[in-house]
């Protein structure tokens, strides 16, 4: 007869290898397209690349992005767009929400040194500037518009740096072909490879960024919308669409 030690010891190997066998695979490793696309939306933001080898990199991450994805729909079961507050729609983020639209001047590759401002700023209740809600004392979450992956992203920023979107991400929806830009973040509850769907938490905001920390502008979340249109970045003027959001 075994001894007792051995008998537990065995059982205990057996029950382990029970439970490895039922166990589910392991998660796939990180989204390799993502975390190239994230390296290459870096160099370009800090002028590393010349624009023709910029565009031409951008068009081979973008397909390898689709190939991975391997055609997924972007928006799960068809689901709708969201507003990016949560708690808010265009007109409490007030009058002067989705003003400023400007396109002329802008190109992705310039970077962060980009003209224009094909953008729509959503601004919170932040009288004092906190980063809270003025009405609930609480940060204002930041929901995905769409379903996507996240390609981008800059955790961290400092005071003195001269980055324009501070805290940001990148998001691509594969099924409308967008990249949407959210920037001046508090702080980021997703990362690089993420999958989101409408709705899904992905920030709150904040006031990152070089001309979004002064004190002169309201604190608010930048969105950038761009369209891939022959394998190129263009904007995409949302506005009328998240005026229609409930």
């Amino acid at each position: 007869m075994k001894p007792k030690h051995r008998q537990g010891l065995s059982a205990f190997l057996l029950a382990l290898i029970a439970v490895l066998i039922a166990a589910p695979a392991a998660a796939a490793g990180p989204c390799a397209p993502c975390l190239a696309f994230d390296r290459l939306d870096k160099q370009i933001r800090d002028g590393a690349l010349a624009k023709t080898e910029g565009r031409r990199q951008f068009a081979a991450r973008l397909a390898d992005l689709d190939a991975f994805l391997g055609g997924e729909t972007g928006t799960p079961g068809g689901r709708p767009w969201v507003f990016p507050l949560r708690g808010y729609t265009m007109a409490v983020s007030g009058p002067d929400a989705g003003s400023g639209y400007i396109t002329r001047g802008y190109d992705y590759f310039d970077g962060n040194r980009h003209g224009g401002h094909p953008s729509v700023d959503l601004f919170i209740r932040d009288r004092d500037q906190d980063c809270l809600d003025d009405l609930t004392g609480e940060p204002v979450t930041v929901l995905s518009m769409t379903g996507g992956i996240v390609v981008a992203a800059e955790p961290a920023w400092a005071a003195a740096s001269p980055l324009r979107g501070g805290k940001y991400l990148w998001i691509y929806d594969p099924t409308e072909r967008l990249l949407i830009y959210y920037a001046h973040n508090r702080d980021l509850l997703v990362g690089v490879g993420d999958r989101v769907a409408p709705g899904t938490p992905i920030a709150t905001v904040g006031r990152s960024g070089h001309n979004a920390a002064k004190g002169r502008s309201p604190t608010h979340l930048h969105l950038t919308v761009l369209a891939v249109r022959n394998g190129l970045p263009q904007p995409d003027d949302i506005g009328p669409r998240l005026r229609a959001l409930p």
